[in-house]
């Protein structure tokens, strides 16, 4: 009986003990996949330097400087993040090429970088693949489409139609429907981050096409395989088109 006892505590503390292992290491894990610091300067709408360390916001990219409503985007994030505490909670990549750390940064359960693309500060953006936010950030882009504000804007032009958009192929034509000329010079159609074509001093005649390929953007690929988004411009940075997939 002595023997059974004994065994029988020898199996419990075996199962506590390695219970207490796989807690212990949960715990750690979902630790590891967050820091806290206070922001202690904000560079644009998606980059803050947090401990003396530049944090690359995540889900999102921002007007460049001099691009129209940089300094809503940056005044938006300076104004939510600006000297306060907040929560960095980091995706499957936690550095990008640059050595910045990329993180989501929250304030209690308010997701700053959500609200940045829902407020039309910022368009949704994840070059490393789809994450488990990414629906919350299609939904917060959609949201800001339908209130037709900042980087959401609808352009009145209606004559412009993107007849293709080959993803496999890298090629984009662009079609004017309309039995009118249709001055496009100063339009833009950009990627979801910084690959950007503006085109100059370019009018369309009725039924005219303009086919665009890499070469026009100078680069060995612009849509990305694992998911990208096409926005069409008009000269006063005004929302053309936009598609996704």
């Amino acid at each position: 009986m002595k023997r059974e006892i004994l065994v029988l505590i020898i199996l419990i503390l075996m199962v506590v003990t390695l219970n207490y292992s796989f807690i212990d290491s949960a715990l750690s894990d979902s630790f590891k996949n967050y820091e806290t610091g206070v922001v202690e300067r904000v560079i644009d709408g998606d980059t803050v330097v947090i401990n003396g360390t530049s944090i690359r916001l995540l889900g999102l990219n921002s007007p460049e400087k001099g691009e129209k409503f940089y300094t809503e985007s940056r005044n938006f994030l300076e104004e939510k993040v600006l000297e306060k505490e907040v929560r960095l909670v980091f995706g499957k990549d936690k550095f990008d090429l640059y050595g910045r750390k990329l993180a989501y940064l929250f304030i209690g359960s308010y997701n700053v970088n959500l609200e940045s693309v829902k407020e039309g500060h910022s368009n949704f953006y994840f070059p490393s693949g789809k994450d488990s936010f990414y629906d919350e950030f299609v939904l917060a882009w959609e949201e800001c489409l339908s209130k037709n504000m900042n980087l959401c804007e609808k352009s009145a032009e209606t004559c412009l139609k993107l007849e293709t958009w080959d993803i496999k192929g890298q090629k984009v034509v662009l079609k004017n429907i309309c039995s009118k000329n249709l001055d496009i010079s100063g339009w833009s159609i950009k990627d979801e981050g910084r690959k950007k074509y503006i085109l100059k001093n370019k009018i369309l005649s009725p039924e005219e096409k303009l086919i665009l390929t890499t070469q026009d953007w100078n680069k060995t690929y612009v849509w990305t395989a694992t998911g990208d988004s096409i926005f069409i411009r008009d000269s006063e940075g005004k929302l053309v088109y936009w598609d996704s997939y």
